[in-house]
């Protein structure tokens, strides 16, 4: 295990929600030490916080903590004192950002879904082939659930058997209110709303439990609100703003739901939505094994639900496991690691970005702690290629479309 020999600059590019669940993430990643952290943490500085709105980069460079703000990404990959950079702007974006920022020398971990289009991701993708020295990554934050990853454990070590299907859902109601104003989310054509937005991180899970995708069918996209009023000014995320009397179409969807069969025969159902009233982020998912089952719900982060391992019986029913230090993640991970001391989503960041910072700090490939790194661009690549399956085989009349 080697040791970082200098601090590490980071800035964050794009100072909206997930901006600052990175901005956050950074500030604590020092904080990890034990378990897999080990026990030298990188040194991190907190250099810049961009966003093409002053006033948002200002604010959260102040409550972050961070040295400065700026207005472009080019700020950012022009400073010299900024070694590793978080994208967090609209995906449209990702691919001149992530580029430009890669010539410049900087290490990179870029937001989900990696790109507007698949040929956009493969640019990136060759961006980075052209930067060997270079970590180039695409944040899937839900992979570093200390509780998501109890239940792969449970899979992968065999005590649950080899997976017959998974399902999973995400529901969310950031679009239920038809006067929320327009923004990038509602733009682009069918498979760039609720199924890049949230379905990247349910087919990106499902994987994780179960291997590629093979092929998916019977996919159905609906969209609610039709049209939604331009803002007056800027947006932060899902929140409300002010909207004046001239609307724009919504060209996107606001629902799917799709199956797919796994290259190693298990099958997959899943559903995706931001109009499901009532649930502001509600992620879920169980997963069916040849001697039992597992299940999740991010409402409740720090348990999950099994069954099984001892013959079918009335006795054997599912079980709550408060997730702890014997669990990934938690020791080290938290000031209070023990279990039922409670976690969110927020905690998922920071383990993301101590994962980023231990790969900068160690070498491409060669992280100075025992994370698991964070995955290159080349698998945002693939998230997208399974994305542009499940649209293409929306009212289609195909049947079946296979992954290439």
């Amino acid at each position: 295990m080697s040791t970082p020999a200098r601090s590490i600059g980071v800035a964050v590019i794009g100072a909206g929600m997930a901006g600052r669940a990175h901005l956050a993430g950074y500030r604590a990643a020092s904080t990890l030490t034990g378990g897999a952290y080990g026990e030298t943490p990188p040194a991190v500085r907190l250099v810049a916080v961009a966003d093409a709105h002053e006033p948002f980069a200002t604010a959260a460079a102040a409550r972050y903590g961070y040295q400065r703000a700026e207005t472009s990404w080019q700020a950012v990959a022009q400073a010299g004192d900024v070694d590793a950079v978080s994208v967090a702007v609209a995906n449209p974006l990702h691919r001149e950002v992530v580029e430009g920022l890669l010539a410049a020398g900087k290490h990179v971990l870029c937001e989900k879904p990696l790109a507007p289009s698949v040929a956009d991701a493969e640019a990136m993708v060759a961006a980075a082939a052209a930067r060997p020295d270079l970590v180039a990554a695409v944040g899937l934050t839900f992979r570093r659930s200390p509780a998501i990853c109890a239940v792969r454990e449970q899979v992968t070590g065999g005590r649950l058997g080899a997976v017959r299907h998974f399902n999973g859902r995400y529901w969310c109601d950031y679009a239920v209110d038809p006067a929320a104003p327009m923004s990038w989310r509602y733009e682009g054509g069918p498979g760039s709303g609720a199924l890049a937005d949230v379905g990247s991180h349910l087919v990106d899970l499902g994987e994780f439990f179960c291997g590629p995708v093979g092929s998916v069918r019977g996919t159905v996209f609906s969209t609610v609100t039709t049209s939604r009023p331009r803002p007056l000014g800027a947006v932060v995320g899902h929140a409300a703003a002010a909207v004046g009397e001239r609307f724009e179409d919504v060209g996107n969807e606001d629902l799917a739901t799709f199956t797919a069969t796994f290259a190693g025969g298990a099958t997959g159902t899943f559903s995706v939505s931001r109009v499901a009233h009532g649930l502001p982020n509600g992620l879920g998912f169980e997963v069916f094994c040849e001697n039992g089952a597992a299940a999740f719900d991010l409402d409740r982060t720090g348990e999950f639900t099994t069954t099984g391992a001892t013959a079918p019986g009335a006795a054997d029913t599912y079980r709550r496991v408060l997730v702890g230090p014997e669990h990934p993640y938690v020791a080290g991970g938290l000031p209070m690691d023990f279990p039922g001391v409670g976690h969110g989503q927020n905690d998922f960041f920071t383990f993301q970005c101590r994962a980023f910072l231990d790969e900068v700090a160690g070498g491409p490939g060669t992280p100075i702690g025992a994370l698991p790194v964070v995955p290159p661009l080349s698998h945002g690549l693939h998230n997208l290629r399974v994305l542009d399956a499940i649209t293409r085989a929306a009212g289609t009349g195909v049947e079946t479309v296979p992954l290439d």
